[in-house]
């Protein structure tokens, strides 16, 4: 049974209280903060891949530590160990978003889109029927995980088992990401190193795809 959301205001409403409003910038925070580090994906990805598992949690660092372990150039436990910070660093923000604005703060993660009520139904009746599995297997499902994570917060799941739980989840991503990188090992070295070789064009061509990529969404909308 799903708790009752709660009647907390938004950190924009006249009476939100000191927390609101520092959950609401934290939230903002984490996406500038990925974006603001998305041009050194492509700069460090053959260089030093560790530095983007730790601060960014990015898949295809960690995909590369694993392959750069399979050619004895990184250590497998470093590998799997540094992407861990980079994968949780924000989970908890989501979780008590959800805790502590119930539906309403799953309504502003979903923001606008046409399948968003949809969305959020669907995200309640999981957390509510499969909560600690759903944290878990977060990162290898369809759903984004922040409306995971902030279904859980909203339906009841404690801080302290949340944190647990995306602990377990975020070690099989990790594991299964740097084992990806393992298996193949050589070609993603070679890739990686080509990446950053071209990292000036690929950056470029990075922020050319997000720049088109919000021109259509806000032409689909306004259709």
């Amino acid at each position: 049974m799903a708790a009752t959301p709660p009647s907390t205001p938004f950190p924009w409403e006249g009476t939100a209280q000191r927390a609101d409003r520092f959950l609401f910038a934290g939230i903002i925070f984490s996406g500038l903060y990925a974006l603001a580090l998305l041009p050194a994906v492509p700069a460090l990805i053959g260089t030093h891949p560790v530095l983007l598992e730790v601060f960014r949690g990015s898949m295809t660092s960690m995909v590369t530590m694993g392959a750069l372990a399979r050619e004895g150039e990184a250590s497998l436990a470093v590998a799997f160990f540094a992407g861990l910070p980079g994968t949780m660093m924000f989970d908890w923000l989501y979780w008590w978003a959800g805790r502590r604005w119930g539906e309403r703060g799953l309504t502003v993660l979903v923001g606008n889109h046409p399948k968003g009520p949809a969305r959020i139904a669907k995200v309640r009746r999981l957390a509510e029927r499969f909560g600690a599995p759903a944290v878990v297997l977060a990162y290898i499902q369809p759903l984004p995980t922040a409306l995971i994570y902030a279904a859980v917060g909203w339906t009841g799941m404690r801080l302290a088992t949340f944190l647990v739980l995306d602990l377990i989840g975020s070690m099989i991503w990790v594991g299964l990401m740097v084992g990806l990188g393992f298996a193949v090992g050589e070609p993603v070295v070679d890739v990686a190193k080509a990446i950053s070789r071209y990292a000036l064009l690929f950056t470029v061509a990075l922020i050319a795809v997000i720049v088109a990529r919000s021109v259509w969404r806000e032409r689909r909308a306004g259709t």
